[in-house]
């Protein structure tokens, strides 16, 4: 669904990604209202360089578009979004220079514009880069729903970047002003971060922006004890793969395998390549995708897919992304293919992944999460 964002630099159709069928949300907030009423009235030259960090759905890149600016975000639909909102205005994509965030923009920005993350690791990694590339007096504006905006975060931009002052708050947004202190000595980055698999001599590396980056998580501990154990599985894909935890076990219970390892997040890939890297040297091939889930993937192409299905995106909770996975791997599946799928029991995928494959097996349980076997007919 497209919705009119009405701010000082004009009248935006903007979207967000995945698309919905009865999409409710918009692909903005009042947090990004506030700040970009807040940048008209004070005026920014035309020259300036601005940097944005996490632009939900593009709103800013595209209301700013006329500065060029440089949009880092860790979410491929994050930026997918900002290329499909562009054009739907009529704007050149081109006037937006897109970096993923272990990438970095060229030194001078006069104006850096941050739109609180969920995860504040990955906020905290990004001022390491960031902050030795601002301009001297360079303004620096964070921005957030104030549900949205612990503490915490205030102190992670005092502790990296210098004193914080936050704004009234307006239709429950918030802006926060940096003061940047040159003198403020950055500490040592403390991403990525690495750990001793339980049980494993392989060590797991995992970049900011990973979930449970300092041990493996109970949900994916759990769902390694009960993967797939077929023979004859030749295509396998490790679906949301987070860290590549899941598709490094699977590739060494199919050492004839080829693994694919899909995320929308950069970091989560990152992390994958260097964790499949670890496990087999050069001895091993995979293929590593940034994307909307299996949407690119032709039909018919796999024999096994392995998903640990997120529910969230950003700060919003549901569970569309979970059944767009099932509905993508359901049609990439071949016939006598397995979807292995875990999730929180409270979820009861059960009921539809059923109604979606004909069938849906039980295979272990225990009080938090359930592992379940579809298998495509």
């Amino acid at each position: 669904m497209e919705q009119e964002m009405i701010v000082p630099q004009g009248r935006f159709q903007l979207a967000r990604l995945p698309h919905q069928r009865q999409e409710t949300l918009r692909a903005w907030d009042a947090a990004d209202e506030y700040l970009l009423t807040h940048l008209a009235e004070i005026g920014l030259s035309d020259r300036a360089r601005i940097a944005i960090l996490n632009d939900g759905f593009g709103a800013l890149a595209v209301a700013l578009h006329a500065y060029r600016p440089t949009a880092i975000s860790d979410s491929w639909l994050s930026q997918q979004a900002t290329r499909d909102n562009l054009r739907r205005n009529g704007l050149d994509v081109a006037n937006v220079a897109l970096l993923d965030s272990l990438g970095l923009p060229i030194p001078g920005i006069d104006c850096l514009l941050i739109k609180i993350p969920k995860t504040l690791a990955l906020l905290e990694h990004q001022l390491h880069g960031l902050k030795p590339r601002l301009a001297p007096g360079a303004r620096v504006i964070a921005a957030g729903m104030v549900k949205n905006l612990p503490p915490t975060a205030w102190k992670l931009l005092e502790r990296l970047l210098g004193p914080c002052t936050p704004s009234l708050a307006v239709k429950k947004a918030r802006l926060l002003f940096v003061q940047v202190n040159s003198d403020l000595e950055l500490p040592a980055n403390p991403y990525p971060t690495r750990y001793r698999l339980e049980d494993d001599e392989l060590i797991v590396t995992n970049h900011a922006n990973v979930f449970s980056r300092d041990s493996l998580d109970i949900g994916t501990r759990f769902l390694l004890r009960h993967l797939p154990d077929r023979t004859g599985y030749r295509d396998l894909i490790d679906l949301g793969c987070g860290n590549g935890i899941v598709g490094v076990m699977l590739a060494r219970r199919y050492p004839a395998g080829r693994l694919v390892f899909v995320d929308e997040s950069f970091m989560a890939l990152a992390s994958a390549r260097e964790n499949f890297q670890t496990a087999f040297a050069d001895s091993r091939d995979a293929e590593f995708v940034a994307g909307d889930g299996l949407t690119e993937f032709p039909a018919e192409s796999a024999d096994c897919v392995v998903c640990n299905p997120p529910f969230h995106q950003q700060h919003t909770v549901g569970d569309q992304i979970a059944w767009s996975m099932f509905t993508h791997a359901q049609r990439v599946l071949r016939s006598g293919g397995e979807l292995r799928v875990i999730g929180n029991r409270h979820l009861n995928y059960q009921l539809s992944l059923g109604k979606l494959f004909g069938n849906c097996r039980l295979v272990a349980a225990n009080p938090k999460f359930s592992v379940f076997s579809c298998i495509k007919r």
